[in-house]
């Protein structure tokens, strides 16, 4: 879809990633590190700086305690991490329990670790948890259960009752939680909550996150896992094969980054949140039916009262036909079907670059209407 982008010189409310700059101070932190020297092999699991630092942010932020030195690992990106992790915990025919519409790597990383997949959908158009199919679901042949809370690509969030079902399948079936947390510091209504803290859970919960998302640094592919000795000790035997280490001067900004003021993090949040609200209203005034996110920077909107019951051939036309690009949300689930008309656009651009892309979009709707 950026391909298409690019051929037709679209507005990009497809791929999610900013198209502005993170802080300047951590882009300075980055250019100073590698001024300092700091470009050679990092420690496998990570420098001690940003370890720390994420020990400290899980405090700060969440209450959570981690270790350091046994409990905490950088990846490159929360992507490496999730993957390392499914292929750290899972043997072959183990069954892993995705939420769905779920982010592709994912899959991926199932197949790659010869588990099972087995997928519990999000019902429409609020996207809530099921709770009889995702008991339904788990059973003693499950290792894992993946959630991403807020989510991608609905911009929803688990509630605290969906967090404590989830929670008491785990501990029941003796299943892991891999938590992919990277919308942590995207959330505009109450606080982020995750499943590492309901009680039982910090044991059993493989907590990952990422500087992408919370600093838009996303070609910096820093990232982390938090989780207890056991399973970090299965996350690092499985990166020590694959990158080993990396990004060291990113690494040392990213220490820096995480150690600033609340004010930045409530600033985040709050750009963010005015973002989702000017496109939120403008789809809405295109004739989209919004479900309003509570989190990431990703909005569902169902096309079908525009016509629209494809919503792969919609988006592969909308380049050209609008100078849009947006993202299919059906190519997210194994079954298509059910979301079939609901398409994913993306927050994270300047606010003229949205405004720009719903007057397209407007256009379009009033040459067909």
């Amino acid at each position: 879809m950026t391909a298409l982008a690019q051929q037709h010189d679209a507005v990009n409310l497809g791929q999610g990633f900013p198209d502005e700059d993170g802080p300047a101070q951590v882009l300075a932190a980055a250019q100073q590190a590698i001024a300092d020297g700091h470009n050679q092999y990092a420690p496998g699991p990570g420098i001690p700086a940003l370890r720390e630092a994420v020990a400290e942010h899980g405090q700060r932020f969440h209450g959570l305690r981690y270790d350091p030195g046994t409990e905490v690992s950088v990846t490159f990106g929360a992507t490496e991490g999730l993957s390392a992790s499914l292929l750290g915990i899972c043997d072959p025919g183990d069954e892993v329990v995705v939420i769905e519409p779920s982010y592709d790597a994912y899959d991926v990383a199932i197949a790659l670790a010869h588990a099972v997949r087995v997928p519990v959908p999000l019902v429409a158009p609020d996207f809530h948890l099921d709770l009889d199919r995702l008991r339904a679901a788990v059973s003693d042949r499950t290792r894992a259960i993946i959630l991403n809370s807020p989510h991608n690509p609905t911009g929803s969030a688990l509630s605290a009752d969906e967090l404590e079902a989830i929670a008491g399948l785990c501990q029941r079936h003796d299943a892991v939680a891999v938590s992919d947390e990277v919308y942590e510091h995207l959330v505009f209504a109450g606080e982020h909550r995750s499943i590492a803290q309901v009680d039982g859970m910090r044991d059993r919960t493989v907590r990952i996150s990422s500087a992408a998302k919370s600093f838009s640094v996303t070609g910096w592919k820093t990232g982390w896992v938090c989780a207890p000795p056991p399973l970090t000790d299965a996350v690092r035997m499985v990166k020590s094969y694959t990158t080993f280490s990396g990004g060291t001067p990113f690494q040392h900004a990213i220490a820096q980054a995480l150690r600033l003021d609340d004010s930045y993090f409530n600033g985040l949040a709050g750009d963010y949140r005015n973002r989702r609200d000017r496109l939120v209203d403008g789809l809405r005034g295109v004739g989209f039916d919004v479900t309003e996110p509570v989190g990431t920077y990703f909005v569902a909107a169902d096309a079908s009262a525009l016509g629209v019951d494809d919503g792969v051939a919609f988006c592969r036309s909308l380049p050209e036909q609008a100078g849009v690009v947006a993202i299919p949300i059906g190519v997210f689930c194994e079954d298509p079907r059910a979301l079939a008309s609901w398409i994913r656009f993306a927050t994270c651009k300047r606010p003229q670059v949205l405004d720009e892309g719903i007057a397209r979009l407007a256009a379009l709707a009033d040459r067909q209407g």
